[in-house]
């Protein structure tokens, strides 16, 4: 198309106001609900400008670009506030029109007054790929924008202008992370370290990340369960005209897939259902003078939720309310009139099944009247009722004093209480998982010899190692006592974390050993009757069961079927002619009910690199092998579910 038709194709566009707003949610895990919706523009259906890349070309090559940019806010608010869209909206801006005097002038605000929007509902999303050259002006712009109420967000991260330096100096509420890092990110350990790098900054800034573009199942639950905050793309929901206020079925299922969480104490993880407190609403369509009614017949009162049918749309707060009722005239002029002109349009909203960890990180990044407002509590996006921030804190106080009850005092890792604790629900909850339990070997003479300051290194090292290794987010570390730990795994990784673990203790203790190693892996020390030998070094015993739903009733059985699997590391690991810095890991395989029949009927060793320690070691930093000593156990069972043993 010529210049000059594209000129004048977009000329009319804009004046006759053809430009169309489509919308697309944006996911909030922790309320499990919407947080808001993007604005997109299409064109004229028929026209080849319809689509936005085309139609924001052809307005840059007629010098329109500015022009356009304000015709699309304008008719994205004005359909946003048409269509009564719940939540924030998400309004693109780019660098060159953020500057704009009629974005700096007021006249947006303006149009935001005659809706009846509140400036903190609007999201400015810096966008396009386009270099960067005022940056000064751009900081001073948003300080601006930040001034009036409005939110900030940094589109693309990773792409074109949105660096590391401009969330430095920006600082922006939301970071949405390019789609080229999400879509595939269940599958592909770069994008996760990238991810999860950019996560840790957003912590750092109390920013909230959307992860933009995801279309599969599988990325949406990595997601989810990395921790990310939000989620946007066609799996979530795709940009509409008229888009559907409630999560999709196929959302729904994918948000209940869950695994088990965790508790610093291992009891019943506390969730937002616990804060509930049942309060009648509001319906949006109720007078100011009616909700005023309500606040003086109950002195108690401090806020009051809006709904919409079932849905929650907003609160009004008691003191904001007087406030305004007390000016001149307001009562006689705003009485009558909707309690939405007074709410508070983007209230905190967190679902039935938030935990009071996410509770408290939503509060701590959210603005500060929140602390006062406190949250709507939702189940399935619907009304149930509202809680409170001091609530949150005295329920967070509860679980630590509990934690530190029952914290081992050299690790303050959970002792045996919650540990039998977290395994009760797991049965519970009929959660397939896998305990093991792991014993340093010839601790004692090493304990002897070197004193206790020296063994409480030891176990402390081995604590830290397993935290470190295991995936905290869904296993469950317990210190049963001196040189015994427990770890209940959800990971399905979990045998070559433990595999890891045995290695990385054996390069520890050569590391600590030193100088001071003797032969294969020893010291000299005084046996029990002051004879001078040669001890063995520290090494690692783990024994492991597998425990599917129905196999055990209660902790009791889980703990004595994996303290025979531990006996049998042990044994393997004595079968040995030597010892090197390093451990032995037994894997019983069987049902836990069969694992004595399975010890009696013997066990396999196999060399310590199979796939599952291959695929271990790809995905962490690689950890030097100890040399293997002495012969292979000659083999026991041979069929499939027959336990088998490794040694490093």
């Amino acid at each position: 198309m010529p210049l000059r038709d594209q000129a004048n194709d977009v000329g009319r566009i804009i004046r006759e106001g053809l430009l169309h707003p489509v919308f697309q949610p944006i996911l909030d895990f922790r309320a499990h609900a919407y947080l808001g919706f993007e604005s997109l523009i299409r064109g004229p259906a028929s026209s080849p400008l319809h689509l936005p890349e085309q139609l924001f070309a052809a307005a840059r090559s007629a010098g329109l670009a500015s022009a356009l940019e304000h015709a699309c806010r304008e008719a994205s608010l004005r359909a946003f506030d048409h269509l009564g869209l719940p939540g924030r909206l998400f309004l693109n801006v780019t660098p060159d029109c953020l500057l704009d005097d009629r974005l700096m002038n007021g006249e947006t605000c303006r149009l935001l007054n005659e809706l009846g929007i509140a400036a903190n509902r609007v999201v400015i999303e810096l966008t396009e790929n386009q270099q960067v050259t005022d940056l000064p002006g751009i900081h001073e712009g948003l300080l601006h924008f930040r001034g009036r109420g409005f939110q900030i967000a940094i589109d693309d991260l990773g792409e074109g202008f949105a660096n590391l330096r401009m969330w430095s100096e920006v600082r922006p509420e939301f970071v949405k992370i390019d789609k080229h890092f999400i879509h595939g990110i269940a599958d592909d350990r770069m994008k996760y370290h990238f991810v999860r790098a950019m996560q840790d900054l957003a912590e750092i800034c109390n920013a909230s990340i959307v992860a933009e573009g995801i279309e599969r199942c599988e990325d949406f639950a990595f997601v989810r369960d990395l921790g990310i905050a939000c989620a946007q793309g066609y799996f979530v929901a795709g940009p509409a005209t008229s888009p559907d206020r409630h999560l999709s079925p196929t959302v729904v299922q994918a948000l209940a897939r869950k695994q088990l969480a965790l508790s610093p104490a291992g009891a019943r993880m506390a969730t937002a259902i616990d804060l509930l407190r049942p309060l009648p609403p509001a319906p949006l369509e109720a007078s100011n003078e009616s909700v005023m009614a309500r606040f003086e017949a109950d002195t108690e009162l401090d806020v009051l939720p809006v709904v919409r049918g079932d849905l929650p749309v907003g609160l009004i707060n008691r003191h904001t309310l007087f406030e305004r009722f007390a000016r001149p005239f307001h009562r006689e002029l705003y009485g009558r009139a909707s309690c939405a002109q007074f709410m508070d349009h983007a209230p905190l909203v967190v679902d039935q099944q938030a935990t009071a960890q996410q509770l408290a990180t939503m509060l701590a990044l959210a603005p500060k009247h929140h602390l006062f407002d406190g949250f709507i509590i939702t189940g399935e996006g619907k009304y149930l009722g509202v809680g409170n921030s001091h609530d949150v804190m005295a329920m967070i106080t509860e679980m630590q004093i509990s934690a530190a009850r029952y914290a081992n005092p050299l690790t303050q890792l959970p002792g045996n209480v919650p540990i039998n604790e977290h395994i009760d629900r797991m049965l519970a909850a009929s959660k397939d998982f896998v305990v093991a339990y792991l014993d340093v070997d010839a601790f004692k003479p090493y304990n002897d010899t070197y004193g206790y300051r020296r063994g409480d290194d030891v176990i402390q090292i081995l604590g830290r190692m397993i935290c470190q290794t295991v995936n905290q987010d869904i296993d469950f570390v317990g210190h049963i006592g001196g040189d015994d730990f427990f770890v209940v795994f959800q990971s399905t990784d979990w045998e070559a974390r433990c595999w890891e673990i045995v290695n990385r203790f054996g390069e520890a203790m050569s590391r600590i050993g030193g100088a001071n190693c003797h032969g294969h892996g020893g010291y000299m020390a005084e046996n029990r009757k002051g004879e001078l030998v040669s001890q063995a070094w520290p090494t690692l015993s783990v024994g492991a069961v597998r425990v599917n739903s129905g196999d055990c009733d209660s902790h009791r059985e889980v703990a004595a079927a994996v303290s025979v699997a531990k006996k049998e590391a042990k044994k393997a690991g004595r079968s040995l002619p030597g010892k090197l810095p390093g451990g032995c890991v037994f894997v019983e395989r069987r049902r836990s009910g069969q694992v004595e029949d399975a010890r009696l009927a013997g066990s396999r060793l196999k060399p310590c690199s199979d796939a599952a320690a291959r695929q271990r070691k790809e995905e962490c930093p690689p950890i030097p092998s100890s040399p293997k000593v002495g012969a292979e156990i000659p083999p026991g069972g041979t069929t499939r579910e027959s336990t088998r043993t490794r040694i490093v």
